[in-house]
């Protein structure tokens, strides 16, 4: 049962006449149970003032009637047996009562409190909780539990101290001590009380395992400057980053409090902390739905479509790409914000991917809708294949982030197979040519490709042949099956790209060649599961 006791006076007395609320005034006696803090606010205001005015021995005690079992206790340690501060019978000294201009009652307004600027006042009443509620019913997300998160902004961190550094001294007055470890943080009583009333309100369970998320944004722009002087006193802990508008972020703020000196900090703050004209403001409620990853296999039948938009200097070059073509239905039917796609290799605009395709992979980032049963995945691969001749896509399912893996690994020990038109400037005969179908695991020496060297950078890699088998046409083409190491450049193994990649199919035969049509036949990745 959680309690209480007139250990817990002092602290009482002292944070109440400070300005501080109720719910703070129980984290700083560090009562654990969760019950506690859902009671009402006017509630707890009288059960503290009641409290202070009880007079009985420290083994009598005023209860909150909860069932929880506490979870952190003040810890007390006498400076000296028998000290002056307690008198003989146990008790504390009697305390005067608190100021009743600095408390809220039934007759008076709340007054902010100094240490939590509000958030375990206003912010804990029905009114917002049904605002926090509206706002993630409008965004019509597919969810069956949630998870809660706040931000705070980083000036609560040095109220916080301040308050801390108040009720220490004064307890270290009487023989007590109170560790700033053993205080109930802020966020984690927040979600004590808020908890329960999401759940009812929106009808499903808090879980911090799951993937969708409501969050509070909270702000107080009228102290917004009470962590400057931590930047003097600590500029280690401020630098500046590129995706932050400000230095003082709540992380920096903890890592100076952690650092500067107890006599420096009080030099350059109030404590107890001055009381708030306002509220702090919820700037933000938002909704955000964990990632949900699409996987399948794709073939590409048009020599005229990149894998990906062909964008050069801000303007595109062509009007599609394979990524568009499929994502553009996912994005529609799971409500994504955007996606993220990859795949096992790529091919160059002008090559076609049949076989059985290529694997890939798609990222739907922040869905609405997240639930698709295997018919319904079946319908929307359908509808993708429907909607161009230029892609056909198989094996459409959903699948783990984790299992997204499985595409990358060992990428380049896997083999590909293609399926080359060449030409040679010199007439050919069958017999010229039939000598490629035996050679086996052929290795090659390719420097970075001139045409991808704006991209990628520049190196020498060894790559494997596994095999060959020539078909000739006439005097000056064949068609050439290759079986190779993933990563592998086509291309230029036939014509020697300038002789960066050696050896090659013109120097094998002594002639000049070039590559006419290529097509990828198969991506020998055995991922996703077939369907």
């Amino acid at each position: 049962m959680s309690s209480l006791t007139e250990k817990d006076r002092p602290i009482v007395q002292l944070l109440l006449n400070a300005g501080t609320c109720p719910r703070c005034v129980l984290r700083f006696c560090c009562v654990g149970s969760q019950t506690v803090y859902r009671h009402p606010y006017k509630d707890l205001m009288k059960d503290l003032q009641e409290f202070l005015r009880n007079n009985q021995e420290k083994e009598d005690m005023v209860c909150f009637d909860v069932v929880d079992p506490p979870c952190k206790r003040i810890r007390l340690e006498d400076t000296e047996e028998g000290s002056d501060d307690v008198n003989r019978n146990g008790t504390l000294p009697q305390v005067p009562l608190v100021n009743e201009e600095n408390t809220a009652t039934e007759n008076s307004a709340v007054k902010v409190c100094n240490v939590c600027l509000g958030v375990l006042q206003e912010f804990c009443e029905a009114d917002f909780i049904k605002k926090v509620c509206q706002k993630v019913n409008s965004a019509d997300y597919q969810f069956t539990s949630f998870v809660f998160s706040v931000s705070l902004p980083p000036q609560l961190s040095v109220r916080e101290r301040a308050a801390w550094l108040l009720v220490k001294q004064e307890m270290g007055k009487l023989g007590l001590s109170l560790a700033k470890d053993d205080i109930v943080q802020l966020k984690e009583a927040y979600k004590w009380i808020i908890h329960p009333q999401l759940s009812e309100e929106l009808g499903v369970p808090a879980d911090g395992k799951v993937l969708f998320e409501v969050s509070v944004v909270f702000a107080h722009p009228e102290t917004d400057e009470e962590c400057h002087f931590l930047a003097t006193a600590c500029p280690d802990c401020f630098k500046p980053a590129k995706n932050k508008q400000s230095v003082f972020t709540r992380t920096a703020v903890i890592k100076a409090l952690e650092k500067i000196k107890e006599e420096d900090f009080l030099k350059h703050f109030p404590c107890p902390p001055s009381s708030p004209k306002n509220l702090c403001a919820a700037l933000e409620i938002q909704c955000n739905n964990g990632a949900v990853f699409v996987a399948g296999r794709y073939n590409k039948y048009s020599r005229n479509l990149p894998q990906t938009p062909w964008i050069i200097d801000g303007e595109r070059k062509l009007e599609s790409s394979v990524e568009e073509l499929i994502s553009e239905h996912l994005m529609a039917v799971f409500k994504a914000d955007s996606f993220n796609f990859s795949s096992s290799g790529r091919e160059d605009v002008d090559v076609r991917t049949l076989g059985n395709g290529r694997p890939f992979a798609i990222e739907l980032v922040n869905p609405r809708r997240i639930h698709f049963t295997a018919e319904e995945m079946k319908g929307l691969q359908q509808t993708i294949n429907n909607s161009s001749d230029k892609i056909k896509v198989r094996d459409l399912q959903l699948v783990t982030r984790e299992a997204i893996g499985r595409m990358k690994e060992g990428e380049e020990e896997k083999t590909k197979t293609y399926s080359a038109l060449i030409w040679t400037d010199k007439a050919i005969q069958k017999e010229d040519i039939s000598f490629l179908d035996d050679i086996k695991e052929l290795k090659l020496d390719q420097k970075t490709p001139l045409r991808v060297l704006h991209r990628r950078p520049l190196a020498v890699r060894c790559r494997i042949i596994h095999t060959m088998k020539s078909e000739y046409i006439d005097e000056h083409h064949f068609r050439l099956q290759l079986k190779t190491q993933a990563g592998t450049y086509i291309k230029e193994f036939v014509h020697g790209d300038f002789g960066r990649t050696k050896p090659n199919i013109g120097s094998l035969l002594n002639r000049t060649a070039d590559i006419l049509e290529l097509d990828v036949e198969s991506v020998d990745v055995d991922w996703p599961p077939s369907l």
